[in-house]
């Protein structure tokens, strides 16, 4: 393994992590991750309770992006906190499952077809 492309590809503006653990040696991806989590409290998106008897919660993990603009340069960073939806069980746990996200261009454009 050739670590000076490891060294190389973590410099670079483009890079991607793959893990919590990459992210967190990076102040700009560690940035995107708390924005995320602030987010997540202040629209109570989910709270902290125990699981049922018997049962085992579904794991979450963080999702890294690179967004850029129109002519290709970097926007900014971009972390999501996601469930691990594959570790779901018909008829078990997948009752509640909703994607409560739509862009704003959808519902913009759902105001100007009602107008």
């Amino acid at each position: 393994m050739d670590v000076s492309c490891d060294c190389e590809l973590n410099l670079s503006i483009d890079f991607e992590p793959t893990c919590f653990k990459e992210a967190a040696s990076h102040d700009e991806w560690k940035e995107a991750m708390q924005k995320e989590y602030d987010v997540l409290i202040k629209n109570s998106t989910w709270k902290l309770v125990d699981p049922p008897f018997g049962t085992k919660p579904i794991g979450c993990k963080w999702v890294y992006k690179n967004k850029y603009k129109a002519d290709g340069s970097l926007d900014n960073h971009k972390a999501r906190l996601v469930a691990k939806g594959f570790a779901q069980k018909e008829g078990v746990n997948y009752e509640e499952t909703f994607d409560p996200t739509a862009k704003w261009a959808t519902i913009w454009t759902l105001f100007a077809l009602e107008a």
